[in-house]
């Protein structure tokens, strides 16, 4: 499975450096052009389980990231610039907000001063009238459809347009499409439409180096009022993350500790992000190979198979699954085979959290 994640903010946020931050890349800054890299998310379990299979091949879960380049603001009124933004981010499976905390004369800040609240708030804004102007369009071309519409076509038209008459008056309220309480059947008569507030957002404070010793007290306060239904937020000291990325990870790991930094920024950032979407992980063994894939919360197992290889669920026998903490009490798979702790099961399985799964098949 692909994971999308856009990465947008003001003018002078930080967006680009959080991106080669996450990327280990080295985008210009300057660049007004999108960035695209890819990034390893963390998983632990991994090593472990390659510790005790001893696989030729350990293969990482990975997320990819967009960096949108220009600023956001004003998308929904400039023209110019509000196709490509838009194409690029109806890519996103969910998006970043990177606000700006850190203070540095040498970067003028685009309102003219340093004000992360005020800078969050004007990004849900311009999130919303991106989306308002797309109801708009829809609605007036539903009032044109159901003045020429046959009595089979008028029913359908009718609640597509009580569902988006009814979402264009609480986003005037500057309430997000991600916190609407809809049904799953409004969530995909609406999902082709690609709203941006609907996607998951997670707000990254960027913060300096002399902030970092209050950072967590400042995410607390910060959360205390922005974390909402599929909207969380965190900090990051985007300038350190980036410098640190180019180092490998053992002298990264040296540098935070003299820094008491702690978890890697970057890692918090991918797993917030991960579980923003709300995936978990499975692990497959196959041609000796351990790999991690990520799938949505309450994938089945003929689905997960298909993640794989497309083969795999066309011609899916059943699932040969053991838990990872079940895994781990065992010293190899064959000692779990005669603890009975491996299961078989079968194409409605739901898949669970750090399942260790090898998939028969024919075809």
């Amino acid at each position: 499975m692909s994971v999308d994640i856009g990465i947008i903010g003001l003018a002078q946020s930080g967006k680009t450096t959080i991106f080669n931050a996450l990327t280990r890349g080295k985008a210009d800054t300057l660049r007004a052009a999108p960035n695209i890299g890819v990034s390893k998310i963390p998983e632990p379990r991994l090593k472990t389980l390659a510790d005790m299979l001893h696989p030729k091949r350990v293969v990482q879960a990975e997320a990819k990231y967009i960096d949108i380049g220009a600023s956001v603001k004003g998308m929904a009124k400039d023209l110019a610039i509000s196709g490509d933004l838009l194409n690029q981010l109806s890519q996103a499976d969910a998006l970043i907000n990177v606000v700006r905390a850190f203070a540095d004369e040498s970067i003028p800040h685009l309102e003219g001063s340093v004000d992360a609240e005020r800078d969050i708030a004007t990004i849900n804004l311009e999130l919303a009238f991106s989306d308002l102007a797309i109801l708009e369009k829809r609605l007036n071309k539903l009032e044109i459809s159901l003045k020429a519409a046959k009595p089979a076509e008028r029913q359908s038209l009718l609640r597509e347009q009580e569902l988006l008459k009814r979402i264009n008056a609480e986003l005037e309220k500057e309430l997000p499409i991600r916190e609407l309480k809809l049904t799953p059947d409004e969530a995909r008569a609406i999902a082709g439409y690609q709203f941006l507030s609907a996607k998951p957002l997670l707000i990254a404070v960027n913060i300096g180096e002399e902030q970092l010793p209050e950072a967590k007290s400042l995410e607390a306060e910060l959360s205390r009022r922005y974390s909402r239904p599929n909207c969380d937020l965190t900090t990051i000291c985007g300038k350190l993350e980036s410098e640190l990325s180019q180092l490998d990870d053992s002298e990264a790991e040296v540098f935070r500790t003299e820094l008491g930094v702690g978890e890697s920024g970057t890692d918090r950032i991918i797993k917030r992000s991960f579980q923003l979407l709300g995936l978990i992980s499975f692990f497959s063994i196959a041609s000796d190979e351990i790999r991690a894939w990520p799938v949505p919360h309450g994938t089945i197992a003929v689905k997960a198979a298909g993640k794989i290889h497309s083969d795999m669920e066309r011609g899916f026998i059943r699932a040969e699954v053991i838990g990872y903490d079940d895994l781990m009490k065992c010293d190899s798979l064959a000692e779990a085979r005669k603890k009975g702790l491996l299961r078989l099961e079968g194409k409605n399985y739901t898949v669970q959290d750090g399942d260790v799964i090898t998939f028969l098949f024919n075809v």
